[in-house]
């Protein structure tokens, strides 16, 4: 296997070619690692979860959306878990991006910058 490197914008790549198309995608896929690192789930979980939603009858032929399907995978296996519910992800989600139109560009984007937050 070819050693890995990074292209200058931090996206890892395999010689040429990115090993991820966008950031979000290496911060989706290091949230997995992480999660299963801490033991909340086995690999064989995630394999399962994440099989469900790449066999979906929705699912591109291309396999463009794999990693929109890995962060389905991700919410559906925190909530099976137990470890936060749809509504509490999308209630994070909308507050990080309302912190987001709240901050200044080139400022790091906080969850502090949330209006909303109390």
């Amino acid at each position: 296997m070819r050693e890995l490197i990074t292209h200058s914008r931090g996206v890892p790549a395999d010689g040429d070619t990115p090993v991820f198309a966008e950031p979000w995608q290496a911060e989706a896929f290091a949230i997995v690692v992480a999660l299963h690192d801490r033991g909340l789930f086995s690999w064989n979980e995630w394999a399962n979860a994440l099989s469900t939603q790449l066999k979906r009858p929705d699912a591109l032929a291309d396999g463009s959306d794999y990693y929109h399907g890995w962060l389905a995978a991700l919410e559906s296996i925190i909530a099976t878990k137990n470890i936060a519910g749809k509504e509490d992800i999308d209630d994070l989600a909308a507050a990080w991006q309302r912190a987001a139109h709240a901050t200044p560009h080139g400022k790091p984007i906080l969850l502090e910058n949330d209006p909303d937050r109390s």
